[in-house]
């Protein structure tokens, strides 16, 4: 068949193909203009983080100075603090926060009373519809010095009382454990609902071969939920450096800057708040966080295909 022939067939096929199935592609049509409105056309932007932006000459018309910018943060004191602060609490969170979620979906659903089931679930998705600014303020007022319920109850034993908000070695784990609290309970819906499509009859047969819950947890519900695991796992490995300015600036203050200082809250005060307004540093230093996160993403996912056969891609 010739080449024109060909290319004429498989226009009419994708062309009955639309025809027929119009309406998936009309809803699939607004994630595609979601994407690329606000996702890749901003990407037109990255390239102020090569050039010394200014607003009067736009970014086409801004003097080009290379990688100028990431050499200036690599040299600077500070940020060997910015990719240590930041991975420290990232890893910190991953390590200790990615779990409880399977742990709490796996307990919710082996409650034998459903009204219990329901009330665990309520109260634990509860946290996450509080505000980011709301959180930071009952943890803060919750571990004040002076009046905090956390310290009163230390005291009350006999403990004495701590400034929690002002020891730079307990900001991470202030920061990863309040997160858990909030966000546990909504991160265990996925697994609620991996551990429902698990198969019956496995259960059914683990159950006559004598296993007991551990066992079935263990050797049934944990293999078969275990690609919604990986997933889950590669794309929190590529979220390592974003960790989110806001609930970290909330919470730091002048005692605790060495252990709460970020890379996105270092961007976020030269590049807002700073009245300079110089755009290209603090770009230059976010385009270098998603390459690191690309990179791992990638590296991640390759790990996960080989050792398990799951991944993105």
């Amino acid at each position: 068949m010739p080449l024109s022939s060909r290319k004429a067939s498989l226009s009419r096929r994708l062309y009955r193909q639309l025809a027929f199935n119009w309406e998936i592609y009309l809803l699939l049509l607004l994630p595609i203009l979601y994407l690329l409105v606000f996702k890749y056309y901003p990407m037109y932007g990255v390239q102020i983080a090569f050039k010394n932006y200014r607003a009067v000459d736009g970014i086409t018309g801004s003097a080009w100075v290379g990688f100028r910018h990431f050499a200036t943060f690599f040299r600077s004191y500070l940020c060997s603090r910015l990719i240590l602060n930041t991975l420290g609490i990232s890893v910190y969170a991953l390590l200790v926060g990615f779990p409880i979620p399977i742990v709490l979906a796996l307990l919710i659903h082996y409650m034998p009373s459903r009204r219990l089931k329901k009330t665990v679930q309520t109260v634990s998705y509860a946290p996450h519809f509080i505000s980011v600014v709301v959180m930071s303020g009952m943890v803060i007022m919750f571990l004040g010095e002076r009046s905090g319920i956390i310290n009163n109850l230390l005291a009350w034993v006999g403990l004495g009382r701590t400034d929690f908000m002002a020891e730079p070695q307990l900001f991470s784990s202030i920061y990863v454990w309040s997160g858990i609290w909030q966000g546990m309970g909504y991160g265990s819906i996925i697994y609620i609902a991996a551990l429902a499509g698990v198969d019956v009859q496995l259960h059914e047969a683990a159950i006559v071969d004598g296993a007991t819950i551990l066992k079935r947890i263990w050797h049934v519900d944990l293999p078969s939920i275990l690609p919604t695991i990986v997933i889950l796992l590669i794309l929190s490995c590529g979220q390592i450096f974003n960790v989110g300015f806001e609930k970290v600036l909330l919470l730091q203050n002048a005692l605790n800057n060495s252990a709460s200082e970020i890379i996105s809250t270092y961007v976020y005060k030269i590049g807002i708040a700073n009245s300079i307004g110089d755009y290209s540093y603090p770009a230059a230093i976010g385009l270098f966080t998603s390459v690191i996160n690309l990179v791992l993403l990638s590296v991640v996912n390759f790990a996960a295909k080989r050792l398990s056969g799951n991944s993105l891609w």
